[in-house]
């Protein structure tokens, strides 16, 4: 079998399409059915300089990841169904804030606890409209292992781009049945790195002022500049205001 051809399960397809578009950092907290991602990538990012926790809850994990993100860390998170649920508010802070991070959903059977090792697919509505706000949000959905491959990779492309979390879904049978996986070569699939400010560390950073093009350049927490991150409506500068609409 030739090296860039496996025989895997949906969530390990998942890890691929992650590592093949630069994730560099994941926290999580183990749920099925979605743990093989964790499980994986807590041997597979410290091989490749990157980081993994285990956090103590799943609105810990999501928080992790936005902490991860604002640094300059390509960051995802992974869980199904009550831990899904768990995240919405900082899933909603991430969207207020403009932060880029995936967070992969393999549904199970709800609602509650419901049963884990269900087939289901009933998270759909949740991901669009999970968080209070009634605001815009990208999810993906794959129906095969190589498409669980493919929009991996166009779910970090899109956050990064727009500065958005992206919502991964796929469901118990695809992350957990084995299927053929064609990973491409490096530089056959786009990977669409993070744009970050070109500006000195001695002039002054707008973190949502965008560019011509609609893009917002970021700048690392804890790099060359300081700048303001609240869930509350913002201007430019990133401090709360009543009329953000610079």
């Amino acid at each position: 079998m030739k090296n860039n051809i496996r025989f895997v399960q949906g969530n390990e397809a998942c890890v691929e399409g992650a590592l093949y578009a630069g994730v560099d950092f994941f926290a999580g907290y183990p749920i099925t059915p979605s743990t093989e991602i964790a499980e994986i990538l807590s041997r597979k990012l410290p091989e490749r300089g990157g980081k993994f926790i285990q956090m103590e809850d799943e609105i810990a994990s999501m928080c992790a990841v936005i902490g991860a993100s604002l640094t300059g860390r390509k960051a995802m998170t992974a869980t199904s169904g009550p831990g899904f649920s768990l995240k919405q508010e900082a899933i909603g802070y991430a969207c207020m804030t403009e932060i880029p991070c995936v967070i992969a959903n393999v549904q199970r059977g709800g609602p509650s606890t419901g049963n884990p090792t269900h087939v289901s697919q009933g998270d759909i509505n949740q991901a669009r409209w999970g968080t209070h706000g009634d605001h815009a949000i990208i999810a993906l959905t794959a129906s095969n292992h190589q498409d669980v491959f493919e929009i991996t990779v166009t779910a970090f492309n899109l956050a990064e781009t727009y500065r958005t979390p992206v919502i991964l879904l796929f469901d118990e049978a695809v992350g957990h049945m084995r299927e053929k996986l064609i990973i491409p070569e490096t530089g056959e699939h786009e990977v669409v790195s993070r744009l970050r400010t070109s500006l000195g560390k001695d002039v002054d950073y707008h973190p949502y002022l965008p560019r011509e093009d609609g893009r917002l350049p970021m700048s690392d927490f804890g790099a060359h500049h300081r700048y303001n991150v609240t869930g509350l409506f913002h201007d430019m500068w990133g401090f709360p205001s009543n009329n953000p609409g610079w």
